[in-house]
């Protein structure tokens, strides 16, 4: 009888740890979630802010252009390419 209990007793030693365990585990998933929401967010600041300084790189090789007037032609197709690049975009958001 005394193995029996021994043997119930040591199952349920196991079975209170690997709750500890799952538990903890749990914490750590949830912690882990919130760094990647976190990551998530900043990733995405940085492409906005990747993309306004695109726009702001592009816009100062126009107005150099412009103002080289040696490249007319290359600034002409620049604003052409940004025309077609805004009529694509306003077409996206009409659909």
């Amino acid at each position: 009888m005394t193995s029996a209990l021994s043997f119930v007793t040591n199952i349920e030693t196991k079975l209170l740890k690997l709750i500890e365990q799952q538990k903890q585990l749990r914490e750590k998933t949830d912690e882990y979630q919130k760094e990647i929401q976190e990551l998530k967010k900043i990733h995405e600041e940085h492409k906005k802010i990747i993309r306004q300084l695109e726009e702001k790189i592009n816009t100062i090789r126009i107005t150099k252009t412009i103002e080289n007037k040696e490249g007319a032609v290359e600034a002409k197709e620049r604003i052409a390419k940004l025309v077609r690049e805004i009529d694509h975009c306003i077409g996206l958001l009409n659909t």
